[in-house]
């Protein structure tokens, strides 16, 4: 069995979509999501955004069922500026050395980046925080989970995989303040937030449609990577 986590289903939406057979399991762990794809068993989890939630999540997750391996995926904020939206980061710190020297792993693939990625605390929105985070951390992106799947995975010896897409950049950044996108601690967007910000800052609307076009075309982006890794067996 291999697993994949996602931090939202808006980052997992196109790949589910890919599944055959796939059955949503609500026991007294962490819902999980099974299925088969290119004939090969797959589960997935959404750890939430953060390490509070993704630390409770995941660590329900392991002893469900015997893991081969587990990949990481989801979106990631650049914070090298060479990055654009829907590059995919190999993070080459939180992967397993077996699985990145896999011969059926295509590092050179068009998009595909080999580089580190760092785990932070909060959304790492502005220019000076961006770079703050890549001279301090030297990583190419910033993400807010990985850290704490890849510490899960060692403590249960199951190799790990972390694959990001870009979604947001220093030239492309989030639409609105972080805290207007996404409430942390509801783990989800609060529209009546969104909409009080919105009729206070009409030209956030255009920039909340660029926005969710971008997020599209980075889950695409992740969802046709996933597809052709899983079309073989790393290990």
């Amino acid at each position: 069995m291999v697993a994949i986590t996602f931090a939202l289903p808006a980052e997992s939406s196109d790949f589910l979509r890919l599944l055959d057979q796939s059955v949503i399991h609500k026991g007294a762990g962490a819902k999980t999501i099974h299925g088969n794809i290119h004939g090969r068993p797959v589960i997935v989890l959404h750890t939430g955004v953060g390490e509070k939630s993704c630390r409770r999540q995941i660590g329900d997750f392991f002893g469900q069922q015997p893991l081969r391996y587990l990949i990481s995926a989801g979106f990631a904020g650049a914070l090298d500026r060479g990055l654009k939206i829907g590059n995919l980061l190999l993070s080459e710190n939180f992967s397993s050395p077996e699985l990145l020297g896999s011969p059926h792993l295509d590092i050179a693939a068009d998009g595909v980046f080999l580089g580190k990625l760092a785990t932070a605390p909060g959304v790492v929105d502005s220019n000076v925080e961006r770079d703050r985070w890549a001279a301090n951390t030297g990583a190419a992106a910033v993400d807010m989970e990985t850290e704490f799947i890849a510490a899960a995975c060692a403590s249960h010896d199951v190799p790990m995989l972390s694959l990001r897409t870009i979604s947001d950049t220093p030239s492309e950044p989030l639409p609105t303040p972080p805290g207007v996108l996404f409430d942390l601690e509801k783990q989800k967007t609060s529209f009546g937030r969104l909409a009080l910000y919105l009729g206070t800052h009409p030209a956030a609307i255009t920039r909340l449609t660029a926005f969710r076009h971008r997020i599209a075309f980075a889950r695409r982006s992740l969802t046709a990577a996933l597809d052709k890794i899983l079309r073989v067996d790393l290990i």
